[in-house]
Parts: C-alpha cells; structure tokens; sequence
C-alpha cells in the first residue's frame, strides 16, 4: 500500500508544502522534455500513466483518508501527457501545453468540476486532470491548425 501511495504523490513531489500540483506538472514537463517519446510511446506511457494513476490514487486516498487528497499528484502528470498528445514536442507546445493545462486544471470549466462528484475514487481524481488535459490539447491542437 505504501508503494501506491508513492506512486499517487510521486514521491516526495505530493509533499511539498506549496503548489504540488503544479510541481506534479513541472515533472511531466521535465519527463517530456527529457524523452521526447515517438508518438506510439507517448500513448503507451499515458495510458499506463493513468491506468496506475486510477489505481494508485484510489488507494492512497483511502490512506490519506481525504478525498482527493492535495497530496495525490499523479493526476496533473497523466492530464499534462494528454495535453501534448499529437502534438509537436517543441519548446513551444511544451511550455503552453503547462500553460493551457494549469489553467483548465485550477478553473474546472463545465463540465470538470461534476467529474469529481460524478465519478469516486482514484477514476474521479484522475477524470477532471485528463479532461483539463483535453481541453488544452484541443486548444493547443486548434493553434496548430491554424498557423
């Protein structure tokens, strides 16, 4: 239990005393930026990101005894992953994909906020992340075809 535990808050990055969310979202920028996956292995990574993000943050809510726990950060690395999804892994479209992300994550635009009422345990931590991470990916996607 208290290796899912690590899992959901990254480690130490879940404890920080200040923005772990964000900073939850400044390692999956890192891990990006640092990999730079094919596109056949960004899928792979964010599905099995989310998959054990499902997994882990449903268990360590249970220990942490908190819904939605401000510790449980694997949430905002799995939505950022999908944020970049199909997208170039430049400078450019890492940093406003942090942007776009961050802002949909913080603000829960309709219909993100119900996803954490609608859905229970580690499915509804992880729901509103991925939609936040939708939401900057479309956007992000737009800007692409666009210019």
């Amino acid at each position: 239990m208290t290796f899912l535990k690590h899992i959901a808050t990254l480690g130490f990055i879940g404890y920080l005393p200040f923005a772990p969310g964000t900073f939850g979202t400044v390692a999956a920028l890192i891990f990006m930026f640092i990999l730079k996956p094919s596109l056949h292995l960004h899928i792979i990574l964010t599905l099995f990101i989310i998959t054990a993000g499902v997994f882990s943050s449903g268990k360590a809510e249970e220990l942490f005894g908190q819904k939605d726990s401000r510790h449980i950060v694997i949430d905002e690395f799995a939505g950022y992953m999908v944020s970049l999804l199909f997208l170039p892994l430049s400078w450019g479209y890492i940093i406003a994909a942090f942007i776009l992300f961050r802002f949909f994550d913080i603000t829960k635009p309709p219909p993100l906020k119900k996803f954490e009422y609608i859905f229970q345990g580690g499915f509804g931590i992880m729901a509103d992340d991925i939609g936040a991470g939708i939401y900057a990916n479309l956007g992000l996607q737009l800007w692409k075809l666009l210019n």
